[in-house]
């Protein structure tokens, strides 16, 4: 059976290429007050008059919080989608492979948002919690999300992430612990992605058009939440601006628009070839500026 060839697969690879963030990484090492934590382009606020009035050390402020508000919202995901797992497979046969593999993530996910924590609280930044409404949603899809919302919900926030990890990762200008941290979450986001996306389309073809259409609205409500909840407010605040005025600045910027378009180009095609970016939830994808208006 595929699924299980899969989550053969993935079990083997797993074993042999996991890490530890308690021993693997420095926590003690210092932070570089001149190193940005994230490439300046990629910043919410990156080409706007407001960008061209701040000191290079008030973008370097402004960058901390940026990462500190997505490892905020990275850890909120992680949660969600280890409670989604486990009602996914708590009635399964847990002699399977898929189910071993399942668990494998959630232990891989558990010690992911032990990390983004460590690396928040290294910051000295505040956690950044999404806003109440988001997080009724997400109460609401952990206890009802059948495996089509799991699965492409799972996918849109761990592709769109690991879009922005890849590209720090590889750039040595920024500050080492967000480069490690980055590497870590690649490597083992990146099986996390194949099982999601073989799932998803093992979960799709059995769907009716009912499932497929509700999915479509829950799909990309997912999508709008994940892209909204990205930069809280109050990470502008934090970098000492004002947080209404700094976040209406980056929604009209375009450059943080191409940004959110870049990171989640592969997820947004993936998703309307299996035809969830479909109808009138094509709406909620304009409005997380994952399509063209």
């Amino acid at each position: 059976m595929q699924r299980e060839a899969t989550a053969a697969r993935l079990l083997k690879i797993s074993a042999a290429n996991s890490y530890d963030p308690g021993v693997d990484i420095d926590w003690d090492a210092p932070l570089d007050g001149e190193r940005m934590y994230a490439p300046e382009h990629r910043l919410s606020l990156y080409g706007t008059p407001l960008w061209d009035s701040l000191t290079p050390g008030q973008r370097v402020e402004l960058s901390k919080h940026e990462v500190a508000s997505i490892a905020s919202i990275g850890i909120w995901f992680e949660m969600l989608l280890m409670r989604m797992l486990l009602r996914h497979i708590t009635d399964q046969d847990p002699r399977s492979g898929h189910v071993r593999y399942a668990l494998t993530e959630i232990g891989d996910e558990c010690r992911h948002s032990i990390m983004f924590g460590r690396m928040i609280e290294a910051f000295g930044a505040p956690a950044y919690r999404p806003h109440a409404v988001d997080r009724a949603l997400g109460k609401y899809l952990g206890a009802t999300a059948g495996g089509v919302q799991i699965f492409a919900a799972a996918l849109i926030a761990e592709e769109i992430l690991d879009a922005l990890q890849r590209e720090a990762m590889a750039d040595d200008s920024l500050q080492p612990l967000v480069r490690m941290v980055s590497r870590i979450h690649v490597v083992e986001e990146a099986r996390h992605i194949r099982f999601a996306r073989d799932e998803l389309a093992r979960q799709v073809a059995r769907a009716g058009k009912p499932m497929l259409w509700y999915s479509q609205v829950m799909v990309g409500r997912a999508a709008y939440t994940v892209t909204r909840s990205l930069i809280h407010p109050d990470a502008y605040r934090s970098a000492g601006l004002d947080p209404q005025a700094a976040r209406a600045a980056a929604w009209r910027n375009p450059r943080f628009r191409e940004t959110l378009r870049w990171a989640g180009d592969r997820v947004t095609t993936y998703l309307d070839e299996l035809g969830l970016v479909r109808g009138p939830a094509r709406a909620l994808w304009r409005a997380a500026a994952l399509i063209p208006d």
